[in-house]
């Protein structure tokens, strides 16, 4: 569980604004359908829901425009700062220290969306030597040809000795909304939509430095998932279970509590350092040298004080947890959402787990012993009855992570957009939302479960 919840409930309660008012007037119970009857029983996931879009090929480095950045080639082709286009001055307002940087850009091609949007989510792999950082910007078009202003979807670096990462807050033009890590349409229900967006990238290093940022994927998934407070159930498929390092993010509570509070709101970076692990990858133990001896799993703390988002005052900004994965050797990490059940299966039983958002009453889950406005946790198989084997952080140590949970409750809880809390009222689900890590050489198996989803 993650005490940072108010974002994501405020998130929550704006995706849900369209279904306030039949609530008020007699909400249908949790377990009500929202969908029609034929959609209920069509157990295939409409194509139009979810668009996945990442730069990260030589070709795609070489398409947009670029000013003062430069696409490398190689094993793994990125982009660099080549020449500077400028310089500025920036001060970081969680330190009040003005520094001056140098500076270049590329901006992606206008990208249109599978589905006119209601949400988009960004997410980038970066190498930021110290000395060094970037910026996530977008910009788009809605249904009525006009545009959106130029929004901050992330100022980043690996390290925290430059700037401190962060979202920006307060950033809307009274039709689309930043919440943090998502750019959100205020009012779906009026039909409005995202029909294209540019990125835009900026990359910044100390006046006269020749080091540079590099990055190699860069990209975002716009979505439109339908308002519902149930989904159709799917089938399950052969039973699979992948052997995942098990950690408890309640074993570091009170730790570095600098860190949003500590271990009990840190699900989203131990489930992360959880996946990393699974492919081979950790910090070294100069990397961990900063932590105290004492504690237990010194790398979970490594990953809350690396993808701490100092605005939103939490290690729950989705992309800054894939960025996280990302700076380890030869990985790649996105946020994207998932349409089905059927589909994460298939990662699953690929060899791929991931690591789902939820939100639920205690009552809803069965098992679980909680209920949470958001949760992140890790998916790691299936039993032969489908029901979902979970790495759940939020467990008393790490014996006791590995859970299982019912296929229909879970299903319902990850895959839905809107809830009812302890008191009746709609509030937002993720509609799918998961983190998905993996290396530079997958196997067949593999890179055909990705390029499935439209991640590689």
């Amino acid at each position: 569980m993650t005490s940072s919840t108010p974002r994501r409930t405020v998130l929550a309660a704006a995706l849900a604004a369209a279904g306030t008012a039949a609530t008020a007037a007699g909400a249908a119970p949790a377990t009500a359908s929202a969908t029609p009857a034929s959609a209920a029983r069509d157990h295939t996931p409409a194509p139009g829901l979810v668009d996945n879009r990442f730069w990260s090929s030589y070709t795609d480095w070489r398409c947009g425009s670029a000013a003062g950045t430069r696409a490398v080639a190689g094993h793994r082709p990125g982009l660099v700062l080549a020449t500077p286009a400028g310089r500025t001055d920036y001060t970081d307002p969680h330190t009040g220290r003005t520094s001056a940087w140098e500076y270049a850009s590329w901006t992606s091609p206008v990208h249109t969306p599978t589905v006119p949007a209601t949400e988009v989510i960004a997410s980038w792999n970066a190498r930021t030597p110290p000395g060094t950082w970037l910026q996530v910007e977008l910009s788009g078009t809605y249904t009525d040809a006009t545009a959106t202003p130029w929004y901050v979807l992330g100022r980043w670096a690996s390290g925290d000795g430059d700037i401190r990462r962060t979202s920006v807050d307060d950033q809307t033009d009274g039709r689309s909304t930043v919440w943090t890590d998502t750019l959100a349409i205020d009012d779906a229900a009026s039909g409005l939509r995202l029909v294209s967006y540019r990125l835009r990238l900026t990359l910044y290093r100390t006046p006269g430095s020749t080091v540079t940022p590099t990055v190699w994927r860069l990209g975002a998934m716009a979505s439109d998932i339908p308002d519902r407070f149930t989904v159709p159930a799917s089938e399950p498929g052969p039973a699979s279970e992948l052997t995942v390092p098990r950690y408890s993010q309640n074993t570091h509570i009170g730790q570095y509590p600098e860190y949003d509070n500590g271990g009990e709101a840190w699900c989203s970076p131990t489930s992360s350092q959880m996946i990393v692990e699974y492919w081979g990858r950790r910090p070294s133990a100069e990397e961990l040298a900063w932590v105290n001896p004492a504690f237990e799993d010194p790398q979970v703390c490594h990953a809350a004080r690396y993808t701490y988002d100092h605005q939103y005052e939490g290690c729950g900004n989705w992309p800054f947890n894939t960025a996280y994965a990302a700076t380890y050797p030869d990985m790649n990490a996105v946020v994207t959402r998932l349409r089905s059940l059927t589909e994460l299966e298939s990662l699953v039983r690929a060899g791929i787990p991931a690591i789902t958002s939820q939100s639920f009453r205690k009552e809803e889950l069965t098992g679980a012993g909680y209920g949470t406005a958001g949760h992140l946790m890790t998916v790691i198989g299936f039993t032969a009855d489908g029901d979902v084997i979970a790495n759940d952080p939020a467990s008393p140590d790490n014996e006791a992570v590995r859970r299982i949970y019912r296929r229909r409750e879970w299903e319902n809880i990850w895959l839905r957009t809107k809830r009812y809390d302890a008191n009746g009222k709609v509030r937002g689900g993720t509609g799918g939302v998961c983190y998905v890590f993996w290396p530079d050489r997958p196997t067949p198996a593999q890179h055909r479960a990705l390029r499935s989803l439209g991640l590689v």
